[in-house]
């Protein structure tokens, strides 16, 4: 494969920087930025996300606007040869703004207005609001669209939340009216009966009400929907005085925004991700919850990404204030860059002196020096960025995809059971994606609606809620020679969250899978189920799985049987099974087991299917792939506190930070990384 074009044109190399806020420090401190090019050329920071809550600077009283000191800064960017992302303020307005224009304000679904208490209280609607950001947005292009320091522009900041005011309400019934057409169709597609909730008019439709689980999904839908077509409003004055891409940062698997919408708007995928490792027990987990993140906006645009935000010290928000150890900043830097990053930035370059933030992590300390250890890690990641640039441009073509989909997870959250307490959507993906992390099987993140032809396995864990002709082409999939697995809650019910008939998984999959699945027991913390392998099953799988939260009584109509339960009333009826279909085979898994049991079915599964691992490796050691241009490079990690060595079975090559040879075994740190170009 080829090489990908750097993320910012005529910048062939790994962006690294942060979050940059002068603002808060020039009218007290002068010579502010002096200071922090100093600290940047210290740390080889080269890119930074400028003016993100910067609009009561710009604009200071409405319609007087001072760009002064902006206008420096970026002309020293420049001088510096370090770029910058730069931000539109709609994240945060000014105090004059909401004082005069109250109507700006979102609305609680209890109907009060959200006052000035922190960021995104902005109604997506407003007239005046999307007016003042055309203002500013058109006046930010106009004076910065071409500038030379400028690498491209940063959208707001992690768009959230929804409004419920009455602008937003009208909204979404016209949404609702283009969707359904109708009253009655919307009525049927929401099963409004039920309580005698049935709709007369349309304007008895008010979002908030928990009467639908249907209303409450295409509330959720609506609401990505009111991003997606205010971010794409800010874009407008941007791609009209600049040619530099634009992007916002996401916020990983945040729940309350579909992100694959947002992509659809971006030109580059970026992501905040802050991993935290409070979990002393298990720093692996961690990490592949951090990876599968990076996979996912990887998937995105099927080429390299920008990490945006981290953070190279403590976390103020997390429940425990952890200290970095040794090496893991590096590594959870590098960990982002091996599965697809082109650059790495942190919140913040400078700590603040006041705000809630500011006992959050930082390049710059309160100290004020580069002595500090967190300085001096953050000077590695540079450097060690520098002697891996020819890594730049390339990516990794997986033979696996993990599906997330967030309307899947949307639908069943939403709805009145199974299980309220332990539905455990996301933590479910994250322990099957981790099997495959630990096995060294790279994977892309993908949704339900993304094509999957290019893929020789495709895990779709409880994929609850099919869109409209996903089952056809899991149907067209398999019967091409693809491999499937789904599991428990899989096509139960259709996209407006209604119950499929005639037998679950619905849709049309039951023949896919060669099983009817009768009905689900959700298991208490003290229920004790477990699985055994049937005799002679096709894996070859000889262990155990322990079962927890949901098992389902299945019933093969050609299904072979993998495993068995085995206890309580249906011991030794069916959990696992595979069925042949076309020139493919179908997996289901009907309870919920353990990571051993997922890393152990994986491990047989992709040896059955002839799926590639990169390497076999001890228990926290990672390993992950990038390639372009004829060249491969491999990344090694261990998450674990102790030094471990492992042979590499031929692999040979040279590490690029330290230049040395790399042949038989490899030894690493505890938290240690490398990064090996292959022979």
């Amino acid at each position: 494969m080829k090489k990908f074009p750097p993320l910012f044109k005529g910048f062939p190399q790994f962006a690294h920087g942060g979050d940059y806020n002068p603002d808060q420090w020039w009218h007290d401190t002068p010579d502010i930025v002096d200071q922090d090019m100093a600290f940047a050329r210290a740390a080889k920071c080269n890119t930074f996300s400028v003016g993100i809550f910067s609009w009561g600077e710009w604009e200071p009283e409405e319609g007087k606007f001072d760009f002064s000191r902006l206008d420096a800064l970026m002309d020293r960017m420049a001088a510096e040869g370090n770029h910058v992302l730069l931000a539109t303020p709609s994240a945060a307005f000014p105090n004059w703004m909401v004082n005069k224009y109250p109507q700006i304000a979102k609305m609680t679904s209890n109907g009060v207005r959200t006052p000035l208490a922190g960021r995104h209280c902005h109604c997506w609607r407003s007239p005046i609001y999307r007016e003042k950001v055309t203002i500013i947005n058109t006046k930010l292009a106009q004076r910065y669209g071409r500038h030379p320091a400028l690498a491209g522009w940063h959208i707001s900041n992690e768009y959230n939340t929804a409004c419920y005011c009455p602008l937003c309400t009208e909204a979404f019934r016209n949404w609702l009216k283009s969707r359904y057409g109708t009253l009655e169709e919307l009525n049927r597609a929401w099963w409004m009966r039920f309580w005698s909730h049935t709709y007369t008019r349309w304007e008895q439709v008010q979002p908030g009400l928990n009467c639908s689980d249907g209303l409450a999904l295409d509330w959720f839908r609506f609401t990505t929907e009111q991003i997606c077509d205010f971010m794409r409003h800010e874009i407008v004055p941007l791609k009209q005085y600049s040619d530099r891409p634009v992007t916002t940062n996401m916020m990983g698997y945040y729940p309350g925004v579909d992100y694959w919408r947002i992509a659809e708007v971006c030109d580059f995928i970026a992501d905040d991700r802050y991993p935290g490792w409070t979990d002393l027990k298990d720093f692996p987990g961690t990490a592949a919850r951090a990876a599968f993140c990076h996979d996912m906006h990887r998937a995105m645009k099927k080429r390299p990404w920008l990490l945006m935000e981290s953070t190279p010290s403590n976390l103020n928000w997390q429940p425990y204030y952890r200290l970095k150890r040794p090496g893991l900043h590096r590594a959870e830097e590098l960990l982002a860059v091996a599965h697809g990053a082109d650059g790495v930035m942190y919140f913040q370059f400078r700590k603040g002196r006041g705000g809630s933030e500011k006992m959050h992590g930082a390049v710059v300390d309160h100290a004020r020096s580069t002595g500090t250890r967190v300085f001096r890690d953050v000077a590695e990641v540079g450097e060690t960025l520098e002697k891996i640039r020819p890594v730049l441009g390339t990516s990794t073509v997986p033979e696996v995809a993990v599906v997330f989909d967030w309307d899947a997870m949307t639908a069943l959250n939403v709805s009145g059971g199974p299980s309220q307490s332990r539905k455990l959507v996301m933590e479910t993906i994250l322990a099957h994606y981790r099997a495959l992390w630990e096995l060294n099987i790279p994977a892309d993140v993908i949704e339900s609606r993304s094509d999957f032809s290019g893929y020789k396995l495709v895990i779709a864990p409880m994929l609850y809620a099919l869109h409209p002709g996903v089952a056809g082409r899991i149907r067209e999939f398999v019967e091409n020679g693809g491999v499937w697995v789904s599991t428990y809650l899989t096509a139960y019910v259709n996209e407006t969250n209604l119950c499929f008939l005639d037998g679950f998984p619905g849709g049309g999959l039951r023949e896919v899978f060669g099983l009817w699945n009768e009905e689900l027991d959700g298991l208490t913390p003290e229920d004790r189920q477990f699985i055994t392998p049937a005799e002679d099953n096709m894996l070859g799988w000889t262990g155990r799985g322990e079962v927890a939260d949901f098992a389902e009584r299945i019933h093969p109509e050609g299904a072979e049987v993998l495993g068995v339960y085995g206890s309580d009333f249906y011991a030794g009826e069916p959990a696992l099974t595979v069925n042949a279909f076309g020139r493919g085979f179908a997996y289901y898994q009907a309870a919920r087991c353990d990571g051993k049991f997922l890393h152990d079915f994986y491990e047989r599964l992709a040896a059955k299917h002839g799926v590639k691992t990169l390497l076999k490796t001890p228990p926290g050691i990672h390993v992950m792939l990038r390639e372009g241009d004829g060249e491969k490079y491999l990344f090694f990690f261990n998450f674990q506190p102790k030094v471990q060595s492992f042979p590499l079975d031929g692999i040979t090559g040279t590490e690029m930070v330290t230049g040395e040879r790399v042949e038989k075994a490899m030894t690493l740190p505890a938290f240690g990384s490398a990064v090996v170009r292959l022979d």
